[in-house]
């Protein structure tokens, strides 16, 4: 079965944009794979792609030129440079500009299958974000209204209670409102990072990360207790939002 994923592998040579395909064909990607960098630029524009393997030296168009297009044309299709040790100037400079990832030419099989898993998750990131932005922008009167009568203004982001009225950052505000909209839901860190801030870290990093995330919400939710209660650490895991109890 056909994993979800369209990836485009852009590469000059024949042998190593053959291998490429033949790797993420194998864990069930859709893969096409185009020989220059005008080719990719006209597919892009064409076709839907989640994630472009893109070689920096080529003839004629380099991938340097193919980001600053793509970044223009389809900015959410997420770019892997593939380098030479020889060429680390410029990828470090596309790496300021636009690359999340690069892979130093040649890469093994591992490592290109854990880098285009870590761009694709970045990518579900961004879109889980942003439609989670949308939803409170187009509904701007998105209200929670508690059993105790507290009151979460999602499009405010701020938190009533009584006389007290507790104000949220966008990230409180969107890890609050991913909790909310998943009761009893058990996410782990790495999930929440994905979700909240928008890009992918590993397991051992995403702790260090959150924590002070939930420390800061949890600190201004001690004034709403029937809402402090239900944010619970899963030890070893991550945390979940208790449902309301009746």
């Amino acid at each position: 079965m056909t994993k979800k994923g369209n990836i485009l592998v852009v590469d000059d040579e024949p042998v190593e944009r053959q291998t490429l395909s033949d790797i993420l064909r194998l864990e069930g990607y859709h893969v096409t794979a185009v020989a220059t960098g005008e080719a990719a630029v006209d597919y892009v524009r064409l076709n839907s792609v989640d994630l472009m393997l893109l070689d920096l030296r080529m003839p004629g168009m380099s991938g340097l030129d193919v980001i600053k297009v793509v970044s223009q044309s389809a900015p959410d299709v997420e770019i892997i440079l593939l380098t030479a040790h020889g060429s680390m100037d410029s990828a470090i400079e596309a790496l300021r500009n636009r690359i999340q990832d690069y892979l130093l030419k040649p890469a093994s099989p591992n490592l290109i299958l854990e880098s285009v898993a870590r761009g694709l998750l970045r990518k579900a990131a961004k879109i889980a974000a942003k439609k989670h932005e949308e939803s409170a922008s187009n509904d701007g009167n998105a209200i929670v209204t508690l059993g105790d009568g507290s009151v979460i203004d999602f499009g405010r982001r701020l938190v009533r209670s009584g006389s007290r009225t507790v104000f949220l950052t966008p990230a409180e505000g969107r890890l609050l409102k991913i909790f909310s909209e998943n009761m009893g839901k058990v996410f782990t860190h790495r999930e929440l990072v994905l979700l909240v801030q928008g890009y992918s870290t590993s397991q051992q990093e995403a702790p260090d990360i959150l924590r002070p995330l939930v420390s800061r919400l949890r600190l201004k939710l001690a004034r709403v207790p029937s809402l402090l209660r239900r944010i619970n650490s899963v030890r070893g895991t991550g945390y979940v939002f208790e449902k309301e109890k009746s």
